[in-house]
């Protein structure tokens, strides 16, 4: 068990968090939440004691060990794969290296003997004649290949380095472990994988995660950081959400009643204070006014910006048309003869393969990119608009955000640039920064804003929840659901895709897949599994 006690953090003047009191249960998995700033990775770091709060203080169980996944991915560049794994538990790592050192040695004392004797009891109580084959299922569970588990750390790329870290954290069955972003870089199989170990798992786990599909797998409860504090919910993701929006919601109706009430008292009072005949009515109503209270709304760090695409027309018949479109990239041939037609109502998550595939097919189809070979046509009645996964070249221009919207509403003047800004969370001076100094998460909402100004009947999205937090991810997700006309679109955020996308295309080595059915039916299907091994002998299975 863990728990803080009257733990505070502030920044100068900004309250991060304030005399916390919570206690993280052994069993539990804990999805600790909140928007984008409100200190989610700090107190997992207090938590773990690598960094200190203002006051208060953290307690453990006696003898208990915290593992935490690291972010800094050059740590361990020059130990192999395996140790890194090992040294997950520092303890056991150290009585490994010191019974390997004394078995090394040339002459062995009898010094020698009673320490490798000391040694192998405490090999022996931490389990650690199982450590290699648990490292092995470790690292075999989340995608790291045997041939690598020798190599050194440097030599691996950026995502197989945070598999062999997560792998580290998970090592050793920890007392409490700390998880933030674990997703992050797995494939749908590691992660499927990841969700089935942390149901076994017996012990503590805190997770941070902009993934609502893993937080509703994974957690038990929800600990939710906002207002100053940290209020903890039983269950998973989803039901925290309904059960905040329902209390939200349910405080502002009892406001509007309670005011509602104060009106009708006040105008009875000014009608009547000086009738005669009325004059006990209104004392009476003026003592009820009186013990009328409005409970005063606490401001929430939790903004959902206001997303909402409207066409300005339907499209018709004919959508979009795709035939032996070729492309290759780099020397690599990333479309070969793709075929595709688009039908009215489409909703289209294009999945697998490489993400250059999926990118480059977005270029082609947005007019951004030209084919080596092939054809496609928009229908006649079809208008688009495009999210690019880099969205760079549409800031490099000193301009406000005022000014850098208004380019994308001619006629249009500075109020409406600003209505149009405060609902995308941009608000007072916030809409007079320069576009130059955006955040990854503060890009992604102009560009979202730009696609919404423009009224076009097709949507085409480029891995579009990349730097959004859980709200502005779930205010897009409802948006698209919302939207009546054609979606094209590649993801890697699960319950996106599930409730999104109406017909999924899969690119493979052999080829691509293409059923008219939600994602979640396409996992599960037996004959897409089929189809799957037919293209590509052996592949792994879905990679988003």
């Amino acid at each position: 068990m863990i728990s803080a006690h009257n733990v505070a953090l502030a920044y100068g003047k900004r309250v991060i968090f304030k005399d916390v009191n919570i206690k993280f249960i052994p069993g539990n998995c804990y999805g600790l939440i909140g928007a984008n700033g409100a200190g989610k990775s700090t107190f997992l770091k207090i938590l773990a004691g690598e960094l200190e709060g203002d006051r208060g203080e953290i307690s453990v169980g006696p003898g208990e060990r915290i593992a935490m996944l690291r972010q800094n991915h050059f740590a361990f560049d020059e130990e192999t794969v395996f140790n890194t794994v090992m040294m997950g538990h520092e303890q056991l790592y150290k009585v490994l290296a010191e019974r390997e050192a004394i078995y090394a040695k040339g002459e062995f004392t009898e010094a020698d003997g009673i320490r490798s004797g000391e040694l192998e009891a405490e090999f022996a109580e931490m389990n650690g004649y199982e450590a290699e084959s648990e490292a092995a299922v470790l690292l075999n569970g989340l995608g790291i290949p045997e041939a690598l588990r020798h190599k050194k750390v440097k030599e691996l790329e950026g995502g197989e380095k945070v598999r062999v870290l997560l792998a580290q954290a998970l090592f050793g069955n920890p007392d409490v472990l700390l998880l933030d972003e674990p997703t992050n870089h797995l494939d749908l199989k590691s992660i499927a994988w990841l969700e089935e170990f942390l149901a076994q798992f017996q012990n503590t786990v805190i997770v941070v995660s902009h993934d609502r599909h893993f937080l509703n797998q994974v957690c038990t409860h929800v600990a939710d950081i906002d207002f100053g504090k940290i209020t903890v919910y039983v269950g998973n993701y989803d039901f925290w959400y309904e059960a905040s929006q329902l209390t939200l919601k349910q405080k502002q109706e009892e406001n509007r009643k309670v005011t509602e009430k104060a009106s009708e008292l006040k105008e009875f009072i000014q009608r009547f204070s000086s009738n005669a005949s009325k004059a006990r009515q209104a004392t009476s109503r003026k003592k009820l006014l009186e013990k009328l209270t409005i409970e005063e709304m606490p401001v929430s760090s939790r903004k959902y910006p206001f997303v909402v695409f409207k066409p300005e027309r339907a499209c018709g018949d004919v959508i979009l048309e795709i035939k032996d479109l070729c492309k290759t990239v780099d020397g690599v041939k990333v479309l070969d003869n793709f075929t595709l037609t688009i039908n009215k109502g489409d909703k289209i998550a294009f999945v697998g393969g490489d993400s250059q595939t999926k990118t480059t097919l977005f270029q082609i189809l947005a007019g951004e990119l030209e084919a080596d070979s092939g054809s496609f046509r928009w229908g006649v009645t079809v208008t688009t608009a495009y999210f690019p996964k880099d969205n760079s070249r549409y800031f490099g221009e000193e301009l406000t955000l005022i000014d850098w919207l208004r380019q994308f509403a001619p006629g249009e003047g500075e109020s409406f640039a600003r209505g149009f800004l405060g609902r995308m969370l941009f608000s007072g001076d916030e809409a007079t920064k320069k576009a130059t100094v955006l955040s990854g998460g503060e890009k992604v909402r102009c560009m979202l804003a730009r696609m919404m100004l423009t009224g076009a009947n097709a949507l085409i999205f480029d891995e579009p929840t990349n730097h959004l937090d859980l709200e502005s991810i779930t205010a897009l997700n409802n948006g698209l659901i919302a939207y009546p006309e054609v979606i094209l679109f590649a993801s890697h955020d699960h319950k996106f895709l599930s409730t999104v996308a109406s017909r999924i295309v899969e690119f493979l080595p052999g080829g691509f897949i293409d059923r008219t059915m939600t994602f979640d039916e396409y996992l599960e299907s037996t004959e897409v599994a089929a189809m799957r091994e037919k293209l590509c002998p052996g592949h792994a299975g879905l990679v988003l």
